[in-house]
């Protein structure tokens, strides 16, 4: 998996974080909503990215 994969998904979590909390410091619900469904769709993506890095590593340790 790559770097810039993982920095990317990382800040998208990040973004998702500060929306919710714009959202609950305004009182926009729906900010606060889209702020938390971007958090899950970014940790959907981080566990994609540890399942291609473990699939990778077995792949390694197969081959040696």
């Amino acid at each position: 998996m790559g770097l810039g994969d993982k920095i990317k998904h990382s800040g998208e979590e990040a973004t998702g974080k500060a929306k919710e909390a714009t959202g609950k410091a305004t009182d926009d619900e729906s900010m606060q909503a889209e702020g938390r469904a971007d958090q899950s769709e970014a940790k959907a993506k981080q566990a994609g990215d540890k399942v291609k890095d473990a699939a990778s590593d077995a792949k390694d340790a197969l081959k040696k």
